[in-house]
């Protein structure tokens, strides 16, 4: 089988791309290498295709993606300031890209496609396992732009014959994550020996799944047959607030290196900027609770997560500590 992966050089891309290659996939990955890295391709760059392409650039796009057999498009702008402060970009890329991808596909006679949706299309429902049936609210423009391409996605599968999974991915954490959401904020700082700042009261709600469980979900749909346009929630359901996370970190680095980190709480408005983590503000319109159900994942697909958050932040934290260097910028 040959398939295409839009930003598959990035976080979550280049796991998904592992994991094709490892099931003898041929693979083609197609960046622009705007936020996604050379390196996180380096354990595979030998077995697959990359094409440095921007998915704005439509006759590029469509000419690398002739002659596959499915899309996987994870490529997307995905920092929710940015969304909010440029919210034009934000729907060129988000929006306008994702429809050149879609475009593309039913010219080509591609049937199938996975794309990377997002919890935030749900928006402040303020209520726990949220399940695809609930109707989104999205706060932010970011969850906007996911709801309108699920949106074209269904008009596509029902009038185009594609088939489309949507992936409506939680908070996805682990090796080669960006530096700037809580746990990166968190990790960084316990590695420094520095206290771990909680905006707030830290009583917010997440629901965290490792990159590993969201790469393995979309090389199981890959090799899984459906029909139309299919919506399913990627998630552990297994809430957890910020100040347990807080305390979880705490924990880990006590076990891996026997010393404390302590915990601090700064009293930030929403839109302030941290006294003590440089170039970090308190994101506006915060989420009180992201929670989400994997029920239909589950039963119709048999996927359960295996990375628990606690040995996955293990990992990660390891995996920081031998690539400080990709952790210098803030990035939102």
């Amino acid at each position: 089988m040959r398939v295409f992966i839009t930003g598959g050089a990035g976080f979550i891309g280049s796991w998904i791309v592992e994991k094709m290659v490892e099931k003898g996939y041929m693979v083609t990955v197609y960046d622009n290498f705007s936020t996604g890295l050379p390196e996180n391709l380096s354990n595979v760059i030998s077995k697959i295709s990359i094409i440095k392409g921007d998915i704005l650039d439509y006759e590029k796009l469509k000419t690398s993606m002739a002659n596959h057999d499915i899309v996987n498009h994870q490529a997307a702008q995905l920092e929710i300031m940015t969304a909010i402060g440029e919210p034009q970009k934000d729907v060129r890329t988000n929006i306008i890209g994702s429809l050149n991808v879609l475009k593309a596909s039913k010219e080509l006679g591609i049937k199938k496609l996975i794309f990377a949706s997002s919890a935030c299309v749900y928006g402040n429902l303020n209520k726990y396992l949220v399940k695809e049936e609930d109707i989104p609210q999205p706060n932010w423009e970011y969850g906007v732009s996911k709801l309108a391409v699920e949106k074209y996605c269904d008009i596509y599968a029902m009038y185009e014959g594609l088939n489309i999974a949507s992936l409506r991915y939680s908070i996805v954490y682990g090796e080669r994550e960006w530096y700037g959401r809580v746990l990166t904020i968190f990790l960084k700082r316990a590695l420094e020996g520095k206290k771990l700042v909680i905006f707030g009261e830290g009583n917010n709600i997440r629901d965290f799944i490792h990159v590993e469980d969201v790469a393995d979900v979309n090389l199981l749909l890959t090799e899984k047959e459906w029909h139309g346009h299919l919506i399913l929630n990627v998630s552990t359901g297994i809430a957890i607030s910020i100040k347990e996370l807080a305390t979880l970190v705490q924990k880990i680095i006590k076990e891996l290196e026997e010393r404390d980190v302590n915990i601090i709480y700064e009293q930030l408005r929403e839109g302030e900027y941290s006294q003590y983590v440089k170039g970090r503000l308190r994101i506006p319109r915060e989420l009180l609770i992201m929670s989400l159900d994997s029920y239909k994942l589950k039963t119709m697909f048999n996927w359960f997560p295996k990375v628990d958050l606690y040995s996955g932040i293990k990992r990660e934290y390891m995996w920081l500590k031998g690539n400080v260097n990709r952790w210098k910028k803030m990035s939102y």
